[in-house]
């Protein structure tokens, strides 16, 4: 998140020395992007973060294509699909294509092990429990509703996690970002945002693991996973400053807009990315004008596929869903409300939802979990 943070010891300059008590110098680590032309921090590491025992390929793939799937509106339930797995088996990818990857998950055999995603920024839905993600940069606290961001490229690990839990993961080759009409020329949140500064929460500070053990990683890299054996605990940053860092957003604290009559998907917009669009369904007033619907028009948007994943509450324009339900409508054929829909929607004032929609610029194609956990009369739900 491109605002300046900085935690725990750092020098007045960059490029400097700066000792440990035993006259040692701190390794001093640039985390960069774009070739040094993007956003970046700077970590003060204990040892340096190149020492690394070994390096070897993990054999899973956390994506199973179904072929010949056909090109349809779908509803499935991520929540039939298997539960449970470390922080890299329990993610169960449903629908991807080469800049994105959406994927449902239950952790229940969390260890010791640290995760990198190496080429995508990702983002972490908290739909159920609670925990704190510590990374390189500090602790940060979560619970329900939260979006955890994690620019790629940090090394993280969920830790305090609860039993029951539940998350949407988004995973974005493009960095994640707060939408550009948010913001003023410098970066700043603008008084029409539906968010501000405020709501956002940055890591907290934890003291620096001095220990010589040995550690594992997973890196994955695109479709591939490699374990590292690092030669000290990674968590040995003294001090660090700059703006690139985990942090966190609740859902609850998105602010609806409202309009006379039924306003487009892009009033709900949350982030960006290169890739798709990330929206926040909450609780809202609805339209006011006297003869409004507010139940979406049957539309087609040609040049996205749109995901949505329900979370909770009651959805005015479909039906059958339930918490963990995802449904995608590509931008190959039109979608609206289902029968009786609009008709049951005039009049109605406000609603109680939560849910997270997903729109892609590429199409998404389903995973065999897709397959597997879907309502097979879906695509006949418009059917009077």
């Amino acid at each position: 998140m491109p605002i300046y943070h900085s935690l725990g010891a750092i020098p007045q300059k960059k490029h400097t020395t700066f000792r440990k008590q035993d006259g040692a110098l701190y390794c001093e680590e640039l985390f960069s992007t774009l070739g040094f032309s993007g956003i970046y921090s700077t970590l003060y590491h204990v040892y340096p973060p190149t020492e690394v025992c070994s390096v070897s390929r993990l054999d899973h793939s956390p994506i199973e294509s179904w072929e010949d799937a056909p090109k349809q509106a779908y509803h499935f339930f991520t929540f039939k699909a298997p539960k449970g797995g470390d922080i890299v088996t329990a993610r169960k990818s449903f629908l991807y294509n080469d800049e994105i990857v959406l994927s449902g998950a239950s952790f229940s055999d969390l260890d010791d092990t640290f995760y990198r995603n190496a080429r995508a920024d990702e983002i972490l839905f908290v739909h159920i429990g609670s925990g704190e993600l510590h990374s390189e940069y500090g602790v940060l606290p979560f619970h329900k509703g939260d979006y955890l961001v994690v620019p790629r490229g940090v090394m993280y690990r969920l830790e305090n996690l609860s039993q029951d839990n539940r998350f949407f993961i988004t995973e974005s080759r493009g960095p994640v970002e707060t939408p550009r009409r948010y913001r003023n020329e410098l970066g700043q949140l603008l008084e029409h945002a539906p968010y501000s500064e405020r709501d956002f929460r940055r890591p907290q500070f934890r003291e620096a693991v001095d220990s010589r053990e040995k550690a594992r990683l997973v890196v994955k890299s695109d479709n591939q996973y490699h374990e590292y054996t690092l030669d000290h605990h990674p968590f040995d940053v003294v001090g660090w400053d700059g703006f690139i860092y985990p942090w966190a957003f609740n859902i609850e604290d998105f602010q609806p807009l409202v309009g006379k009559i039924h306003l487009p998907p892009p009033i709900h917009q949350t982030f960006q990315t290169p890739a798709a669009v990330i929206c926040s369904f909450v609780p809202r007033l609805f339209d006011f004008h006297p003869d409004a619907i507010p139940a979406p028009y049957a539309h087609q948007n040609v040049d996205s596929d749109e995901v949505l994943y329900y979370a909770e509450g009651n959805f005015m324009s479909r039906k059958s869903v339930e918490q963990g339900s995802v449904t995608l409508h590509p931008g190959d054929v039109p979608h609206g409300p289902q029968p009786g829909k609009a008709e049951a929607s005039v009049g109605v004032k406000d609603c109680w939802e939560y849910a997270v929609m997903v729109d892609t610029f590429k199409p998404l194609y389903p995973t065999t979990l897709v397959r597997d956990t879907m309502d097979p009369d879906y695509v006949r739900s418009w059917l009077p």
